[in-house]
C-alpha cells in the first residue's frame, strides 16, 4: 500500500517498502502536513549519502550501529541514541552493524511522496 497523507491507521504489513540506495529500505509509516515518520533499514556498510533539506529531522536509532556525520562531526551511534538535525544542516551516516533507524520529519518530506 502507497502511503496516503492524513491516513488514520497504518499496518505495518500493508506499508509499500521501497529501495532508496544499496542495502537501505525506507517505510513511511504516517504523515499529515506538518510531520512524516518513516523507518529505514540499513544492511552493513550501506550508505546515507551527505546531504541537507529544509526540514528539522529526528533520528532514533532502533537497532544497529552507525557512523553519523552532522554539520561537520562524526560520531558513532547505537540502539536507544537519538539525533537532532534542525532544516539545513548537513548530515549523513554509514551503517556499521545492520540496524533500523527512525525518522520524524517536520514538515513532511513532499520529495518522498512524489518520488513514489
Amino acid at each position: 500500500m502507497k502511503p496516503v497523507k492524513d491516513r488514520i491507521w497504518n499496518e505495518y504489513a500493508q506499508i509499500d517498502a521501497e529501495e532508496t540506495s544499496p542495502g537501505v529500505v525506507r517505510r513511511i509509516l504516517a504523515y499529515t502536513d506538518e510531520v512524516m515518520i518513516v523507518e529505514n533499514h540499513f544492511e552493513v556498510g550501506a550508505v546515507g549519502a551527505l546531504h541537507h533539506h529544509p526540514h528539522t529531522q529526528i533520528t532514533y536509532i532502533i537497532s544497529g550501529a552507525f557512523e553519523f556525520e552532522i554539520n561537520g562531526e562524526k560520531r558513532i551511534v547505537r540502539a536507544g541514541d537519538s539525533l537532532l538535525k534542525k532544516n539545513g544542516i548537513e548530515h549523513g551516516c554509514v551503517c556499521l552493524e545492520k540496524g533500523v533507524l527512525l525518522d520524524v520529519f517536520a514538515p513532511m518530506r513532499e520529495d518522498f511522496v512524489t518520488e513514489l
